[in-house]
């Protein structure tokens, strides 16, 4: 089938082509940087917003107290104590759960989606995967909520199933779509003559699949990881449904523990505005911000690494 390039009276050219442009002749290049600028700025504004209402928490406790203390109890009535420990290790335990669980089922339905599944069944399966991303967090937290504890409760013989091992699981289930998404369309990226050329070598199938086409898409399968990672650090809603929230220092699974995002979630509600507490919860919404701007940070680097060995 051949396609007729030339302009006919009337009609744009194709899109892509130099004359399809000149419509945008006219449109000051001003105007796009302003866009640009505003849509960059939000992350300034966001950042400076945090930072100037966690000051006088910094200032008044003190960021090795806040960041090493291990007790997190600002209504006592004897101290009021700030330590963000118990939180970060929450946080981190439910994190960590939730990508042991979803990762390996990630990639594994990618690697199915892409390279395996015929595409009748690849026509189903991914907007099936995909719509789980569009499910409402609250919706993932009541499941939790009502059934999931239950089954979680049951299997491991404890009295109730609110612990990090039931915002683990709910989690993963929420980071499975958005990894199978971005990872199977970096897969895909993956030109044709990679495989071919593996082919060609001898190589079986699995063999182009685990040597060749999974190494190329490094980058994008890393990127993938990462959101999904950062979308289990930064949701609230589900983990607040899920698990009971509870600012203790620990890495068992089976006990109950507290965000970062759900602490500031309960908390922010009931706080005087400029009172320490509520300087110290921005606090805790800077150490997230810093946190996930590190991870991003991180995510840029690997995927500026490997890419450039496959141009």
């Amino acid at each position: 089938m051949t396609f007729d390039v030339k302009r006919r009276k009337g009609r744009w050219p194709l899109r892509g082509s130099s004359r399809a442009l000149k419509g945008f002749e006219g449109v000051p290049h001003l105007a796009f940087l302003g866009i640009t600028l505003i849509s960059a700025s939000m992350l300034l504004m966001v950042a400076g917003f945090l930072i100037f209402n966690s000051l006088p928490a910094f200032r008044t406790i003190g960021l090795d107290e806040m960041l090493l203390g291990t007790t997190w109890d600002p209504t006592s009535s004897v101290k009021a104590a700030y330590g963000m420990l118990p939180l970060l290790g929450g946080t981190f335990l439910v994190s960590l759960l939730a990508s042991l669980i979803a990762i390996p089922i990630g990639i594994g339905c990618t690697i199915y989606l892409a390279e395996i599944a015929h595409p009748r069944v690849r026509a189903f399966l991914k907007p099936a995967i995909e719509l789980l991303a569009g499910i409402p967090s609250v919706v993932y937290g009541l499941f939790a909520l009502l059934i999931l504890q239950n089954w979680v409760a049951a299997l491991f013989g404890i009295p109730t199933g609110y612990v990090a091992l039931d915002g683990g699981i709910i989690l993963a289930v929420m980071m499975i779509p958005i990894m199978v998404t971005l990872s199977e369309d970096a897969i895909a990226a993956v030109p044709r003559e990679l495989r071919e050329a593996s082919y060609a070598l001898g190589a079986t199938r699995w063999e182009t699949m685990r040597s060749v086409v999974l190494p190329a898409a490094l980058s994008g399968i890393v990127a993938a990881i990462i959101l999904s990672v950062m979308r289990a650090v930064g949701e609230t809603m589900a983990v607040l449904m899920a698990v009971s929230q509870t600012p203790l220092l620990t890495l068992d699974p089976l006990s109950g523990v507290q965000t970062m995002t759900a602490t500031i979630a309960i908390e922010m509600g009931e706080v005087a505005v400029g009172s320490i507490h509520y300087s110290a919860l921005f606090a805790v919404g800077v150490i997230l911000f810093v946190i996930t701007l590190a991870m991003n940070t991180v995510a840029d680097i690997i995927m500026l690494r490997y890419s450039e060995a496959y141009h």
